[in-house]
């Protein structure tokens, strides 16, 4: 290469430089220049011919939009698999919980509840005429099934599922007794088949703590917890 061919070759490249920072610092050269851009081609990526730019740019984004999909379906991939895995852990907390004397069971579950969960506020009334006196008798409200506060709860128990946002006022009262009025939202988890057991009531002065359109999941999973553990625990 001689002394001029290399110096050509050097200017070809400051000028390519230039126009590539022009470009840069322009974006909406094209925009401006469009006659320009529909004469601009490139060269296939898979083939000897060649495609406009604006071709070019609609493949790249394809590349792109395949690499996204790609990452997608592995992360529903691997979220299915913990799904799965949270299930099986479920399943096998279920039957840790059996064969606990029921007070320490009702103690375990009062204090999981307001130092796991910070769930301060929290009543479980049992359903059934109370054989002793409660080990927890601020969390533990035993009433009989013929007590008539039950019969506003009656919506919930027939669903068998929680429902989370604002409660009566007589269901305030009844559940969490003076500090009722205080309650600005509620969630309401229904124990056993149709609430056959009673129900958790945990309560928050926030109005947006517990509302109606958060997911319920976890706490149907709580349910189950305390379910099993009063079910199967021994006096």
């Amino acid at each position: 290469m001689t002394t001029r061919e290399a110096r050509g070759l050097a200017a070809a490249d400051e000028e390519e430089q230039s126009i590539a920072s022009y470009l840069q610092r322009n974006p909406d050269f094209f925009e401006r220049h469009q006659a320009v851009l529909a004469r601009l081609r490139l060269p296939h990526v898979r083939g000897g011919s060649t495609i406009s730019l604006v071709e070019r740019q609609i493949e790249v984004l394809r590349e792109k939009l395949s690499v996204l999909e790609g990452k997608l379906a592995e992360l529903l991939r691997v979220a299915r698999a913990n799904d799965a895995l949270s299930e099986r852990l479920h399943r096998f907390t279920r039957r840790l919980l059996r064969a606990m004397p029921r007070d320490e069971a009702l103690s375990r579950i009062e204090a999981g509840l307001r130092e796991d969960f910070e769930a301060f506020q929290a009543v479980l009334v049992l359903i059934g005429e109370p054989s002793q006196a409660p080990a927890t008798p601020r969390f533990v409200r035993a009433v009989p099934a013929s007590d008539p506060n039950l019969k506003s709860f009656e919506s919930l128990f027939a669903t068998g599922k929680p429902r989370c946002g604002q409660a009566r006022d007589s269901q305030r009262e009844f559940l969490f007794g003076p500090e009722g009025p205080e309650m600005g939202s509620v969630a309401l988890v229904p124990l056993g088949m149709k609430g056959s057991m009673g129900l958790l009531a945990l309560g928050s002065a926030d109005r947006e703590r517990f509302h109606p359109a958060m997911s319920t999941e976890f706490l149907a999973r709580l349910a189950e917890l305390i379910t099993e553990a009063l079910s199967g625990s021994s006096p």
